[in-house]
């Protein structure tokens, strides 16, 4: 029987990068890395697949599956909600490959807790500082200053819970950031054996 795959958990505030790091992480096939595709009811945005980049859902479908405990981890942010599958979780691990979930604080808290220290490995990505993070939300022009300002204060809260991860990495470069998080990846699957 195999051994099931490891659960890798990148988090960050909104706007760090957490998404451009994950894909370059993501192109080193030896990691034998599947992305976890979360559900959302936010609207898509420009470039975005249904798919590829999140499930979007209705808000019915996704209070449906939180009755039924369909969900690993989900949480409310700005309005919306996002989640992880527990069904397609386990499927992936149990085929031996390791999987990356894309999640914020509150739901790295709640898969951490719902699995042995041994399968989890976490990262909190951080902006080189707030200034960048500000400038980068706001570069995305995907959302109005109200709703800017409640992501900026949200990040103030979430990087004071950065010690919560197992490594902390500071998105200043992209390839470089990619590059720390694939030795850390490559080092603990080498330790499960």
């Amino acid at each position: 029987m195999k051994k099931p795959g490891l659960l890798v958990i990148i988090a960050g505030p909104s706007g760090v990068g957490k998404g451009t790091v994950r894909k370059e992480v993501m192109h080193d096939r030896t990691l034998n890395l599947v992305f976890s595709i979360s559900l959302t009811t936010r609207p898509k945005r420009v470039g975005e697949k249904n798919g590829v980049d999140y499930h979007f859902v209705s808000r019915k479908d996704f209070l449906a599956a939180i009755k039924n405990h369909d969900l690993l981890e989900y949480n409310q942010y700005v309005g919306h909600y996002y989640g992880t599958s527990k069904s397609q979780i386990e499927k992936v691990r149990r085929q031996g490959k390791n999987v990356m979930l894309e999640i914020d604080v509150n739901g790295a808290k709640n898969v951490k807790k719902a699995f042995p220290a041994s399968e989890v490995l976490s990262f909190f990505i951080v902006p080189p500082s707030l200034k960048e993070l500000a400038k980068r939300i706001k570069g995305r022009s995907t959302e109005n200053a109200s709703t800017i300002k409640k992501r900026l204060a949200k990040a103030r809260v979430e990087l004071k819970l950065k010690n919560r991860f197992d490594y902390v990495v500071i998105n200043d470069k992209v390839d470089r950031a990619a590059k720390e998080i694939r030795q850390i990846i490559k080092a603990t699957i080498k330790q499960r054996g």
